[in-house]
């Protein structure tokens, strides 16, 4: 008893001698940081959340907010913070927290159903995340909760019935998740509601369910691409507190409801891409808090009303209609309006002189209409115009000289118009303008030498005009210039030195004016030129050589000048779509690439230039031939007597070596094996009966042969004499069948991986050459999937036969040493097992592709098949992966339409440009195969979006197929995130320009 209080005086003592320890800490800062255990933190924004001798309580830590009273948490705000993982559940144990956000992160899983033990959240805020499954049911048992934003994840399914008993909710946000089912009616019954937002989300076709229309508190209506269809329900007008109401792009039809305008209060009204038609309504008077009004990309007619103009908007936006007559004058007497835009209407007549006299317009687009007179000159009075878009109208006068003065321009398009006159120098000059376009005008004078301090721009287009004299050498001080266009001019002089400066420079078309002197010296410099077109001009000298040096260069027209001397060896080293040298005064012989067929028409009327290319020089006198032709037809009669008898001796032979063989022939097979056999070479021989007969291709005839033991092989026997052509008459495999067989052989016989097929052995004798295969009990994909069958394939299947089959790709350009090129990818070369697993095959005219620092190789015919053909495939003949990424991006075009790569339906397009053509003016309903189910059109629009990429007609754009894979297994491991759910969340990839083509939106 007696050691006792030394026992805990000692315990006192080392108490207060021992450092901190976290029990220092308070009970909520212990409870964050072990929801920091639960999170992955790679930005260490929760580096500070740590234990702390002078600060026991969390309250200064990151994003943490304390009640000044007690020090417990009551606010929680860790949005863009770049945390992983599940939801910390154990936030809930903070007792008075009444805010939490963790906004644009990487939340995922589902909300679990702890988060109901948050009692007293009044704020739950977590948009932009990673959320799946369905919408919880127990929220609404939150007591207290009034503002739940889970807009911005995946959450799937339907709107749960639960929502309708909400007690206290004020805001409800659930923009661009993946819900389904219609619009719930009993979203109505939560009487708290002030604002709804429902925005995209891929909601089943419904109407608006009038029963929101008892939401009487309701401020904001936020519903835009919900898949709404009818017309608007009248209920709606009675809703007198909204401020902001936005119905667009739904499919509602219909003419706009007079009653509209008995929405006093409100400030904003979009209707934009919908159905309505009709004219608008009359008594918009009514509506003096209107600043925003959009009811562009509609059918709607008639005048535009001017009591709507004569309303203080800020913006007013009509475009894509039917909209006649002329623009009331009250628009310019509009004192807050800064946004106008009526384009592609059928408007016309003047515009009011005194548009932007008296607001501060900023955006103003009048493009594709009808209207006339004088450019108004006070369009940049208060100093905010930013774009004036006027293309196609019939504008006519000079450019007002206010507008060279307007220094807060960026965008100027005035192309297409009856313009003239001189350009004010001060349009030159505007430092942040980055777009000038006055193409197709009479504008005369010279390009000012104030173009220098237009240090923003990055497309000056000024072709089809009069614009004379020099191109000014401060041209070369623009240095973001990408596209410069004057084509069609009376420009003079030499081609400035200082362009070569111009290092962003992608496009310089200069062509039909009348410029002379030679090449500027230092064109190397254009590492990014992808078109330089200089035809019809007065220049002269050599071609530089320099131009072989730029690796972006696919567009080269020289013709219709005075250029001597010979084609320089570099040009070979272009990838060239469009190449043209004709009419110029060249000499010497055709570079070697050049020298074929295909190519003929790019060196016309070049009187001293040579090649192999029959009438490409000029002929010789028939007079000093005259004495030869006798001795020509003599030649001729006396090789076809020879023929006659070598044919008839070459016949009698045959017999005797034929009669010769018989009972022999199966003594002189060789056979080549490259995996241990079951099988002899008798076996396969006795099965090449017609009977037997399963394809034929470009190559030979393919049997099925049953051996002994029951397995059954696939033979290709090489037809005799050489490779057929294919289904493109013009285009031929290329090579012999000796050839196609040894490409097939050295390509197949080293290879082993699951997606290319297996060769087993090859049979050789003198005339015949034999591969025998793995059988595909399923066919090629291009026969089951173009067949009355297609239907049998669905898109779980298609995506995996894309996968296997870029597997077997990636395989040939990244992990063979040297890379093999397949060169004819297409659907009919890619098998399927009984599996519907995938093989790539039919490796006749695949090439290994050079070493490091060769470039691509030459081919001496084009490879390939019609469709899948790369566009600068078909022009420089060079070999490499990007040609095989193209034409399995057609694959993959095949696999989301159901859709043969040529069709009469097409026209002149071939598969590729009919995607991309019906993508821009219809959408992606209908571009993908009906006989897909619409829950996967998510995936199938992510995978339309790869093969897009992989079809991009710039090969520098294509991704490697290494990437292909990786972007085609994303789709599946999202969908696996998801619980087996048919859609996902984009990637960032997939909201990148992919390409030249443009995305699925």
């Amino acid at each position: 008893m007696l050691l006792l209080p030394h026992s805990l005086l000692l315990f006192v003592f080392l108490f207060f001698l021992s450092p901190p320890s976290s029990h220092s800490l308070s009970q909520d800062g212990l409870i964050l940081q072990q929801a920091k255990l639960t999170l992955s933190d790679p930005s260490n924004t929760l580096s500070g959340w740590t234990t702390s001798s002078t600060t026991p309580t969390p309250c200064s830590w990151t994003g943490v907010s304390c009640d000044p009273a007690t020090d417990r948490v009551v606010s929680l705000n860790l949005s863009n913070a770049n945390l992983f993982g599940p939801f910390p559940t154990i936030l809930c144990r903070l007792p008075h927290l009444s805010y939490l956000s963790l906004s644009n992160n990487s939340i995922n899983s589902t909300l679990p159903p702890l988060l109901a033990t948050c009692r007293n959240l009044t704020h739950l805020i977590l948009s932009e995340n990673l959320l799946v499954g369905t919408l919880p049911t127990f929220l609404h048992t939150l007591p207290v909760l009034s503002y739940l934003d889970l807009s911005g994840n995946n959450f799937s399914g339907h709107i749960p019935p639960e929502f309708a008993l909400f007690p206290n909710l004020h805001v409800l946000s659930l923009t661009s998740n993946l819900l389904t089912g219609t619009v719930p009616g009993f979203l109505g019954d939560v009487a708290t509601l002030t604002q709804l937002n429902l925005s995209y989300n891929p909601f089943d076709q419904g109407e608006i369910p009038p029963q929101i229309g008892k939401l009487v508190n309701l401020e904001v209506l936020w519903m835009a691409g919900c898949n709404l269809i009818g017309e608007i329900p009248g209920d709606l007008f009675g809703l007198k507190k909204i401020i902001d109401f936005d119905l667009s792009m739904n499919s509602l039809t219909g003419r706009i409801p007079a009653e509209i305008t008995n929405l006093e209060d409100v400030v904003q009204i979009e209707l934009f891409q919908n159905g309505f038609s009709g004219e608008l309504p009359l008594g918009w008077s009514k509506l003096k808090k209107l600043r925003r009004f959009d009811a562009s990309l509609n059918q709607l007619e008639g005048l535009i009303p001017d009591e709507l103009c004569r309303l203080p908007l800020e913006s007013l936006n009509l475009f894509n209609n039917r909209f006649v007559g002329g623009l009331p004058e009250s628009i310019a007497s509009s004192p807050n309006l800064n946004e106008l835009r009526l384009f592609d209407n059928q408007l016309k007549g003047v515009i009011p002189k005194d548009l932007g006299k008296n607001s501060p317009l900023k955006w103003v687009e009048l493009s594709f209409n009808e209207f006339s007179g004088e450019i108004p000159a006070g369009l940049c009075e208060k100093g905010a115009l930013e774009e004036l878009i006027l293309l196609n109208n019939s504008f006519s006068g000079g450019i007002p000289v206010g507008l060279g003065q307007c220094r807060s321009l960026t965008r100027l398009r005035l192309s297409d118009n009856r313009l003239s006159g001189d350009v004010p120098a001060g349009i030159w000059g505007l430092p942040f303008v980055y777009f000038l376009d006055l193409v197709g005008n009479s504008f005369t004078g010279r390009v000012s030498e104030s173009i220098s301090g237009a240090t923003n721009l990055s497309g000056l287009l000024i072709s089809k005009n009069r614009f004379e004299g020099r191109i000014p050498d401060e041209i070369g001080l623009v240095g973001k210039l990408v596209e410069f266009s004057a084509s069609d001019n009376l420009l003079e002089g030499p081609i400035p030195g200082t362009l070569v400066k111009l290092i962003q420079l992608g496009r310089l078309d200069l062509h039909n004016n009348k410029l002379s002197g030679e090449f500027p010296i230092g064109i190397e410099a254009w590492k990014k030129l992808n078109e330089l077109n200089l035809a019809t001009n007065e220049l002269s000298g050599e071609i530089s050589p320099q131009l072989g040096s730029l690796p972006a260069l696919n567009y080269l027209d020289l013709s219709g000048n005075q250029f001597t001397g010979k084609i320089p060896l570099e040009l070979q080293n272009l990838k060239l779509n469009k190449f043209n040298l004709s009419d110029n005064r060249l000499s010497g012989d055709l570079p070697p690439l050049y020298d074929k067929e295909i190519y003929r028409d790019s060196f016309l009327n070049n009187p001293g230039l040579c090649g192999d290319l029959p009438d490409l020089c000029p002929r010789k006198d028939r007079s000093k031939n005259s004495g030869s032709v006798w001795l020509l037809r003599s030649i001729f009669v006396l090789a076809g007597v020879v023929f006659i008898v070598g044919v008839v001796w070459f016949y009698w032979k045959y017999l005797k070596y034929k009669k010769a063989k018989e009972g022999t022939e199966k003594l002189k097979w060789t056979l080549t094996s490259f995996h241990k056999l079951g099988f002899s070479e008798y076996e396969i021989l006795d099965c090449l009966d017609e009977d037997n007969v399963i394809g034929t291709g470009g190559s030979g005839k393919v049997y099925k042969a049953v051996l002994s033991n029951g397995d059954a092989v696939a033979v290709k026997k090489l037809w005799v004499g050489g490779l057929k052509k294919d289904e493109c008459n013009d285009i031929e495999k290329g090579g012999s069948s000796d050839g196609g067989f040894e490409a097939e052989v050295e390509t197949l016989g080293k290879i082993r991986h699951k997606n290319i097929v297996k060769l087993w052995c090859c049979c050789t004798t003198r005339d015949s050459k034999l591969l025998v295969y793995e059988y595909m009990p399923n066919g090629s994909l291009g026969d089951l999937l173009h067949s009355s069958k297609g239907g049998l394939l669905d898109w779980p299947m298609r995506h995996k036969i894309a996968i296997d089959a870029a597997e077997g790709l990636s395989y040939l350009h990244h992990d063979c040493v040297p890379p093999i090129v397949h060169r004819d990818v297409k659907s009919n070369n890619i098998l399927l097992d009984g599996e519907f697993g995938a093989r790539v095959a039919d490796f006749g005219v695949a090439k290994v592709v050079d070493v490091v620092g060769k470039g691509p190789k030459s081919m001496s015919v084009i490879a390939g098949s019609c469709g899948y053909i790369a566009p600068e495939y078909a022009y420089t003949l060079r070999v490499n992966e990007k040609s095989d990424i193209y034409s399995f991006g057609v694959v993959i075009l095949e696999l989301v339409t159901g859709k043969r790569p040529i069709d009469p339906e097409y026209g002149e397009k071939d598969l590729v440009k009919w995607v991309c053509t019906t993508l821009d003016q219809k959408g992606p309903d209908h571009v993908i195969d009906p006989k897909l189910d619409s829950c996967y059109k998510e995936d199938i629009c992510r995978v339309l979006n790869i093969g897009l990429l992989c079809t991009s007609p710039l090969p520098i754009n294509r991704p490697s197929m290494r990437k292909v894979v990786k972007l085609l297994q994303e789709v599946i491991a999202e969908n696996n995130s998801k619980s087996g759910k048919k859609d996902g969340k984009l990637s960032p990839y997939y909201h990148d320009d992919v390409s030249d083509h443009g995305s699925v939106a």
